[in-house]
């Protein structure tokens, strides 16, 4: 089940990072707790009235003058309209109205996205009546909120879930696999797709992000069905490496949580970057099959081991996600794309399993006579049974005696055997461990 994206725009300064760490509840870490991913401030998980949803920063704009900072506000509100849901506009309602405002508001209010309007640094009744001049911006009615002193936040959470209801009557559960073509600029993503679709569905350049568009194209492959998410790079119009990154990775995150199966595509003449560890991360935590390309295989010098270095310093790189299997291609020539198909419709299987609790408690208690788990905190940890939850990924629930004995390490181990005698290659395991008392 994907969650929806609701990207917020906005000034410097008017409390988009204040907004964040209320709604997170602590100051929002340089490193995540996931292995091998460290990010910047991008994004944060939020959950309102039973809904989920992911709150993104498109962020990158620097105050050093109302040029720039308009130049770079139409940017935010460009990726904000091409990959979110819901849009949060919030504007300085101390300050006012200001120019910059009234040209983001006129991109907006032409999109067919919701937008919910905020007004933050309403700190007291004395400024309330200051929310009513941004009805003048013709995008709805403004809400007023602080931030820094968390007043009107509900509110404002409500009116952006409201819109969530009107997302979720208009998708139906469609029968094609989908997956997103996930990778930095450059890496060969619309190369793979036109490829795939065996036309020239995307402009393909050497010049890394020359297609702004995500594009979706629906593919039949030999019966088969797919329904191709492409995140082909952001138009460069800045030489600042890293805010077309930051972009690239933003927009990725967008086609990941839309899609089944992700495709994190590897250039293989560069090797795992940085970049690479961030979207594939992004992919592990939102819980998708993955499935790593490396691509432009047809430029590298090879021998007969070649490729086995290749894929452990792949393994070594991305080391949280050794459950997805390695393909090489050249998008270019078609070379190995038959087997790519093959992964994906197998990942995409393995993503949906589901296991009979008969058959699950029997590997279990196997496990466990190989096994038994370590004392933690002078207690043992006893499993009374397990049973699967749901799919996609594939999620266990595990009666346990006390869920502080159970060690990260002995949990990992558990995953192990179930891979061992399931498979679920490409997918993540989700293990959720609730207390019963023994009758």
């Amino acid at each position: 089940m994907s969650k929806e994206l609701v990207a917020i725009v906005g000034r410097p300064n008017v409390g988009k990072s204040t907004l964040f760490n209320k709604l997170t509840g602590k100051r929002i870490a340089i490193v995540e707790d996931t292995p091998g991913v460290t990010r910047d401030r991008i994004y944060c998980h939020v959950e309102w009235l039973r809904h989920k949803f992911i709150l993104v920063d498109t962020g990158g704009i620097e105050p050093k003058s109302e040029d720039i900072i308009l130049v770079q506000m139409k940017r935010q509100a460009e990726l904000a309209i091409e990959t979110a849901d819901v849009i949060v506009f919030i504007v300085d309602g101390k300050e006012g109205i200001v120019p910059a405002d009234y040209e983001v508001a006129e991109m907006l209010r032409k999109t067919k996205k919701p937008v919910v309007l905020i007004v933050n640094k309403i700190d007291n009744l004395a400024f309330e009546d200051n929310k009513y001049e941004f009805y003048n911006l013709g995008i709805g009615e403004p809400l007023a909120i602080s931030a820094a002193q968390g007043l009107g936040i509900g509110d404002m959470l409500d009116e952006i879930v409201k819109n969530f209801e009107e997302i979720a009557d208009v998708e139906e559960e469609s029968p094609e696999i989908k997956v997103a073509i996930t990778g930095k600029p450059n890496v060969g993503k619309s190369s793979l797709l036109n490829k795939l679709a065996g036309e020239e569905r995307v402009i393909v350049s050497d010049i890394p992000g020359t297609t702004r568009d995500a594009i979706d194209s629906y593919i039949e492959i030999n019966e088969d069905k797919f329904l191709f998410i492409d995140t082909a790079g952001i138009r460069r119009k800045s030489k600042v490496k890293e805010e077309v990154e930051r972009y690239s990775v933003i927009r990725s995150l967008a086609a990941i949580e839309k899609a089944d199966v992700c495709l994190v595509m590897i250039d293989a003449e560069e090797g795992v970057t940085e970049q690479d560890e961030k979207i594939a991360g992004f992919a592990h935590e939102a819980g998708k099959g993955i499935v790593i390309v490396v691509n432009k295989w047809d430029l590298i010098e090879k021998n007969d081991k070649t490729m086995n270095e290749f894929e452990l310093a792949i393994r070594r790189d991305l080391a949280f996600i050794d459950y997805a299997p390695i393909t090489f291609i050249s998008a270019k020539t078609g070379q190995r794309l038959n087997k790519l198909i093959e992964t994906i419709k197998y990942v995409d299987n393995q993503h949906a399993m589901r296991v009979k609790t008969g058959v699950l408690n029997e590997v279990i208690n196997q496990a466990l006579m190989m096994k038994q788990p370590p004392v933690e905190k002078g207690r043992v940890l006893k499993i009374y049974y397990a049973t699967q939850a749901s799919t996609r990924p594939p999620t266990f629930v595990f009666f346990v005696n006390y869920t502080e004995s159970i060690h990260f390490s002995y949990g990992r181990y558990l995953e192990n055997q179930l891979r061992k005698h399931f498979g679920m290659e490409g997918t993540p395991i989700r293990f959720i461990y609730r207390e019963k008392k023994k009758d």
